[in-house]
């Protein structure tokens, strides 16, 4: 009896499909939440939320389900390779993108003051004496 190579152990077809499956749904609910939430909510910080945190989680899970889809551990951790920047942009660009456009959103006064529990920024919307 000849032992398969680590890299070349596979998931049976059927189980890898459903697994794939369940990804891309929870992924796409999560895109779609992300969507809703973006028309539900009308103030800058809710619709910043709604955005950027079911969105990533989202693309994680796609990024997964592509993965995962290679059924070989050899092809899954070389899905893992490829998907693994998109996953690393994910992160690092949608909290950075969401503060620089809270933070414009406060400059602008487009964000309800009322309801700011702590309004650390106060005096950054102050024009510097030397500004002119």
């Amino acid at each position: 009896m000849t032992q398969t190579p680590f890299l070349e152990l596979a998931l049976p077809q059927p189980v890898a499909d459903v697994i794939v499956l369940v990804l891309v749904l929870l992924g796409a609910i999560l895109c779609l939440s992300a969507a809703v939430g973006l028309l539900h909510f009308r103030d800058v910080p809710g619709r910043l939320h709604a955005a950027t945190k079911p969105q990533v989680l989202g693309v994680v899970l796609i990024c997964l389900a592509i993965a995962v889809s290679q059924r070989t551990i050899g092809g899954m951790l070389m899905g893992l390779l490829i998907v693994i920047p998109v996953i690393l942009l994910q992160f690092a660009t949608a909290p950075l993108s969401a503060h620089m456009v809270g933070r414009q959103a406060y400059r602008n006064g487009t964000i309800n003051q009322r309801a700011l529990v702590a309004d650390e920024y106060a005096e950054s919307k102050q024009t510097p004496p030397a500004a002119g």
